[in-house]
């Protein structure tokens, strides 16, 4: 190891979009549930954790846990259970030396750890990103299509007062392929009467009308911070071609004077699309979470493609992980080797000095998230 990439390898993180993990004891089939983006069982003769990511878990987490790297599945999930949920999730949490969670709570999944949970088990500071359609339907639930209507915008900015980000999930619900200006009233009354009479139905609000889609997030956008925006890859209920990012441009020409930005996430296999978008507006940044720890030996791409051509300000790191405390051992060990491995190439091969190196990478680790959300008055990259 290079003093470069040893020096990368020791940055603390900022893991800018995450949620919580399960605290209580999973059986196999429950941990193999949450080792794969699908909603569904696999087929007799498959298994969720013979894959990438099942190899990333052999290799970074099972010598976290006191094994040997590579040790079979069977022993490391054995372990996994004798010494229990609360400390593999404190000893795997604690590994990935980062400094700070930014949580996304809007999933409803009572076994996840809150953020101030999950920073007593990290051992890390936790703040939260308000999911934009979580309030959308909290508020159903408790009032009238008019007094929704009425209420939002207050009740969005109350609910966020003490976040630092918001997100959006319009691509799972909807998609991308949606008119750029904020719905007029009329439709949005129109939209809320038809959701309120369909809820008496079934009995649930689940927002997916694409003018309440579009209410929320111009909501969001007047709250002033930055909106977090679920991109390609991710569950089941998604069309992939609808999540592809370079969907969102007369978005981004709409609000680009606006003074929000707006965070990309996962991207992939969209993450060219995302990285020139984040060239061309002042206002986009982007990630590649979520695969960092699903692509397991072949994550080095993504990094790299990641890299390209965004301003090097504009790349953040995030894992994207839910559930299992492995998906945040896997994302960050992944990150820093294959990070470390792509800054020694361009040192070595005359692109970067080794100072240029540790300042790109301090910037991806941490530093343009303390820029973005505000997460200290005081944050500076030591430029060459």
């Amino acid at each position: 190891m290079t003093d470069t990439s040893k020096r990368v390898t020791d940055l603390p993180l900022i893991d800018h979009h995450c949620h919580g993990v399960v605290d209580t004891e999973l059986s196999e089939d429950g941990f193999r549930s949450l080792a794969t983006e699908s909603d569904w069982p696999g087929p007799a003769g498959t298994d969720s954790l013979d894959s990438p990511f099942g190899l990333a878990v052999r290799r970074f987490c099972a010598p976290v846990l006191g094994l040997e790297p590579l040790a079979p599945l069977d022993e490391y999930l054995a372990r996994r259970r004798s010494i229990g949920a609360a400390e593999t999730n404190r000893l795997l949490l604690r590994s990935t030396g980062t400094s700070e969670y930014l949580v996304d709570t809007g999933i409803r999944d009572a076994r996840l750890l809150d953020p101030a949970d999950m920073a007593a088990r990290a051992e890390a500071r936790t703040s939260e990103i308000v999911r934009i359609e979580r309030v959308l339907e909290d508020l159903a639930c408790a009032s009238t299509a008019a007094g929704f209507i009425s209420e939002l915008p207050a009740t969005l900015a109350a609910r966020s007062r003490e976040a630092v980000g918001l997100k959006s999930i319009i691509a799972y619900r909807h998609g991308f392929d949606i008119p750029v200006e904020r719905p007029s009233g009329r439709e949005v009354l129109q939209a809320a009467d038809e959701w309120f009479r369909t809820a008496e139905g079934t009995g649930t609000f689940r927002v997916t009308d694409p003018v309440l889609l579009r209410f929320g997030l111009w909501c969001g956008i007047d709250a002033g911070l930055p909106i977090q925006l679920h991109t390609g890859y991710g569950d089941g209920d998604i069309e992939l071609f609808r999540a592809d990012p370079s969907r969102l441009s007369p978005l981004f020409h709409a609000t680009r004077t606006l003074g929000v930005d707006f965070m990309l996430l996962h991207c992939y296999p969209f993450i060219r699309e995302a990285g020139i978008l984040a060239q061309v507006f002042p206002h986009v940044y982007l990630d590649v979470g979520l695969v960092s720890h699903y692509l397991g030996p072949s994550a080095g791409t993504a990094i790299r493609q990641v890299m390209e051509i965004a301003p090097f300000s504009k790349v953040l790191y995030s894992s994207d992980s839910y559930g299992l405390a492995e998906h945040y051992a896997v994302s960050a060990a992944i990150w820093r080797t294959e990070f470390a491995a792509l800054m020694d190439e361009w040192t070595a091969s005359g692109w970067a000095t080794p100072k240029d190196a540790e300042r790109i990478a301090t910037m991806v680790a941490s530093e343009n998230a303390k820029r973005v959300y505000n997460l200290n008055a005081e944050y500076s990259v030591p430029f060459a």
